[in-house]
């Protein structure tokens, strides 16, 4: 009989076991819990990466890279003595119930389901998720509910961690399955220079994409607690070249209730398309509102389109 995909997620988490070094008790428990490890980030986050490295998802054409459009998230951060945790998760329409069904079991909230493209194939989901108490425990369940789907949860990473394999239905049965490490960012083929001069603010390479962060003028909260700009609470901008002096744009807008309409009007009035408007929280403070966008075009066209919109929302300043 073969062992289900929980079965080999424990397995392998026994088979991780990461050696303690530098960094906090906290976060060396969800390093083991969840069988990968992630990034201390500003504001007291430990954020860990979980890109859709598996699927191989087209829109208008353009195939779209994980750093793009397909990276899942999960986001730690201690307070109140437990760790709280938000994330979001991308999942094919056959992976929704089955992680939905072991997270509600187990006491994650599901606080959004929704899409961010419109077009693309196959289609991903996006399930938004926070929960909070033990570390450990947390991070098995999450890893335990992802078992559920086919995230890849192997490859190197900085810092020599050993690869670790799928353990979605995939691989189910057949054991952890290699990874190999993804090769260094290569130079883009953007002015990057350009994109942050328009913007106003300096991005980062990162698997292929420029991807710009721009906090808003005012932290978040959630169920009192501040939202930093690593766990999502910032506008996200990302780009994916695609020749020719044209680059694929996606990434959200994050609005309170009187930026909507006119940043959707900006995004519209030049040529980028509005996607997906949503909420990704259930008790914010201020009540915010997520705005998804895609545009393939010419990159100068775009940013002029994208500083349209950010002069309409209060952003903070650099």
């Amino acid at each position: 009989m073969r062992p289900s995909p929980a079965t080999i997620a424990l397995l392998g988490l026994i088979a991780y076991a990461p050696a303690a070094s530098a960094g906090e008790e906290w976060q060396h428990a969800i390093d083991t819990g969840l069988g990968k490890p992630g990034a201390a980030m500003p504001g007291n986050v430990y954020r860990v990466g979980l890109p859709r490295s598996d699927l191989h998802v087209t829109l208008d054409g353009v195939a779209l890279k994980p750093a793009f459009a397909l990276g899942s998230w999960l986001a730690f951060r201690k307070m109140d003595g437990e760790v709280m945790v938000m994330g979001d998760l991308v999942l094919t329409e056959d992976e929704v119930n089955p992680v939905m069904q072991h997270l509600i079991e187990n006491g994650i909230e599901i606080t959004a389901l929704h899409n961010h493209l419109l077009r693309a194939s196959p289609g991903t989901l996006y399930m938004h998720v926070s929960g909070h108490g033990d570390p450990q425990k947390l991070a098995m369940t999450l890893r335990e509910a992802l078992g559920a789907s086919r995230t890849p949860f192997g490859g190197a990473t900085a810092g020599g961690t050993p690869p670790f394999g799928n353990t979605g239905p995939a691989s189910a049965g057949e054991g952890p399955v290699p990874v190999r490490a993804a090769a260094p960012d290569q130079t883009l083929d953007l002015d990057t220079a350009a994109i942050d001069r328009e913007l106003g603010r300096k991005g980062k390479v990162n698997g292929g994409v420029y991807a710009v962060s721009v906090p808003r003028a005012q932290t978040p909260r959630d169920h009192g607690m501040v939202v930093p700009e690593a766990m999502g609470s910032a506008i996200a901008i990302n780009f994916q070249p695609t020749g020719g002096g044209k680059a694929a744009v996606t990434g959200d807008f994050v609005l309170t209730a009187d930026e909507v309409n006119p940043v959707l009007k900006a995004l519209r009035t030049n040529g980028i398309e509005v996607t997906a408007l949503h909420n990704h929280m259930l008790d914010d403070e201020p009540r915010l509102f997520f705005m998804h966008f895609w545009a393939n075009d010419d990159v100068a066209k775009l940013v002029k389109g994208l500083r349209a919109a950010l002069d309409q929302v209060r952003v903070a300043k650099t």
